[in-house]
């Protein structure tokens, strides 16, 4: 029999705060993170909203070397990190360092220093492209980064699969502790791609809201009159552990990592399938994996990303397969509604999330639920926290190439 994977430790840098603690208080109060973008004018856009990570000063705890080779992405993961190290109490050592694994998704990786880099060989010629440029871009650095700057020895590699990365980071880390590959990985996801190119690649393809007047509700997640996402940026990584491993150690496990499961739609590149067949699978066997009923799931934490498809889809998804009875008395919400739309992180970001409400017994709303969609008829825990015994959450994440993955966090038990 397989081990069970105990959650340890969270760190999260999102639009509503620095840690996992301002975010959760934001998020049970129902504030949101998005407004204007500020990285750049977004005048002419056709989407001029986002979920920034405000104030954020790398120099309060790198120095300027690492900040110079490293691209924000990269940088929202050391922090992430650290948080979660913190709380995990966990020191890497020569002793363990071999047994400690890093696994960090993400959907674009170092666009935003491609981009500033693009810009410098087309206006002053290649001879001034940074040195640091690959290592800046590539997707996998954040795994990598973090690997050399802890010294953690085991397996270290990135997952990208689009806006499900960090929710598969996570769960092919809890396989690797499974399989005995490692002790302890540190997993989750990052992102950072506000730029220019990007807000008007997702716009063109009608991916974005276009409720630029209305920025703190711009993110409307089952809401009929959503018209797109909130892109936004941020990281969140947990230290996941083998039973055996945690509590030899005197850990104090925050919650059980119960299963993953993904699927795939094989269908199209952006839209759902019109049965949402594949998603409703990943959730099936994700239950399934956990030895586990439908009517024993207490809260779903939604990806719920504000797009007309989406949502009606998801909706459809949860209807299929947890039956239309079961499914009308679990509570979901979207998270995204406050956060924004994190991509790659976003995964990662909403399991910390859901850690955090096995933890103190609240779902966090949906805010900006104001006018109900007959399409989406479930219950979305409109504008209010809830506060309510939570013992298992589902925590859904799908993505452009027809990626659907579920996690399941449960309380834990001794």
């Amino acid at each position: 029999m397989s081990q069970r994977v105990a959650v340890t430790g969270v760190g999260m840098v999102t639009p509503l705060g620095h840690d996992t603690d301002s975010t959760w208080q934001s998020l049970v109060n129902g504030k949101t993170g998005t407004a204007r973008i500020t990285a750049f004018d977004p005048d002419g856009f056709a989407s001029q909203v986002a979920g920034e990570v405000k104030n954020w000063e790398p120099e309060s705890y790198l120095d300027r070397k690492t900040i110079r080779r490293t691209d924000r992405f990269v940088q929202f993961a050391f922090k992430a990190a650290d948080e979660a190290l913190e709380e995990a109490q966990l020191e890497i050592t020569k002793e363990n360092a071999e047994r400690i694994g890093v696994l960090v998704g993400t959907s674009m990786g170092g666009l935003v220093s491609l981009s500033r880099e693009y810009d410098v060989l087309k206006e002053r010629g290649p001879n001034r492209v940074s040195p640091f440029l690959l290592p800046l871009m590539l997707p996998d650095m954040a795994s990598g980064q973090l690997s050399i700057r802890l010294g953690a020895r085991a397996a270290n590699y990135a997952i990208a699969s689009a806006c499900s990365s960090g929710a598969d980071a996570l769960g092919e880390a809890a396989n690797l502790i499974r399989r005995g590959d490692a002790d302890v990985v540190l997993a989750g996801g990052s992102e950072a791609t506000i730029a220019p190119i990007v807000v008007a690649g997702f716009a063109a393809a009608k991916a974005l809201t276009n409720a630029n007047n209305e920025p703190d509700s711009a993110s409307r997640p089952f809401d009929s009159q959503r018209d797109g996402f909130v892109i936004a940026e941020g990281a969140a990584v947990l230290v996941l552990e083998s039973e055996k491993h945690a509590l030899q150690r005197g850990a104090k496990p925050l919650a059980e990592f119960a299963a993953y499961a993904a699927t795939s739609d094989a269908h199209h590149v952006t839209q759902p399938l019109d049965d949402a067949a594949g998603a409703a699978k990943a959730m099936e066997l994700a239950v399934h994996r956990a030895g586990m009923k439908p009517d024993e799931i207490d809260y779903i934490n939604a990806h719920g990303t504000s797009t007309p498809l989406n949502d009606k889809a998801e909706t459809q998804a949860i209807k299929r397969a947890f039956g239309e009875e079961v499914a009308a008395t679990i509570p979901i919400s979207s998270t995204k509604s406050m956060t924004g739309h994190l991509l790659g992180a976003a995964g990662a970001v909403e399991a910390g999330i859901s850690v955090s409400a096995l933890m103190h017994g609240v779902i966090p709303p949906t805010i900006n639920y104001r006018s109900p969609d007959p399409d989406c008829d479930l219950d979305y825990v409109p504008n209010v926290a809830r506060a309510m015994a939570i013992r298992t959450v589902l925590s859904n994440s799908f993505g452009f190439g027809g990626h659907n993955s579920s996690l399941l966090f449960r309380q834990w038990d001794e």
